[in-house]
């Protein structure tokens, strides 16, 4: 049995986030040190170390909620021209999709300083943006 991961924690209500989509398959939530302001994390609830092990079902239900979060970036952030999607793990071992708009390859590269206090009051507000209309 494999230990909860931060994510299962997060998804479990033990820690705090700024969620912006949740199913019975999937959570999403904002990254607390952004590749770019945006940044999404799409997580199985189900937890797997590699995206690739999910079942069908639950691989299609991440995709399709990546989806959504994608175009409603695309609302929130008219002034980037693209929205990335990486699937890397390897800073969690649960399969995880990051999302975030960018204009430049600088942007796409990015690494963010994670020794640097999240701003939860910025964060809460942009959640509340990307938030789709169904979520509460």
């Amino acid at each position: 049995m494999m230990q909860d991961s931060i994510f299962t924690k997060i998804i479990k209500g033990e820690i705090p986030c700024h969620k912006v989509y949740e199913d019975d398959k999937t959570f999403a939530f904002l990254d607390i040190h952004p590749i770019q302001p945006g940044n999404v994390l799409v997580v199985p609830k189900d937890q797997v170390e590699f995206v690739w092990d999910l079942p069908e079902d639950d691989y299609q239900a991440l995709m399709a909620a990546a989806q959504q979060i994608a175009l409603k970036m695309r609302e929130v952030f008219p002034d980037k021209s693209r929205v990335a999607m990486h699937i890397e793990g390897l800073d969690v071992a649960h399969g995880h999709l990051k999302l975030f708009p960018f204009n430049t390859d600088e942007e796409f590269h990015h690494h963010p300083d994670a020794s640097q206090e999240p701003d939860h009051a910025a964060l809460a507000q942009l959640a509340a943006k990307l938030r789709l209309a169904d979520q509460n």
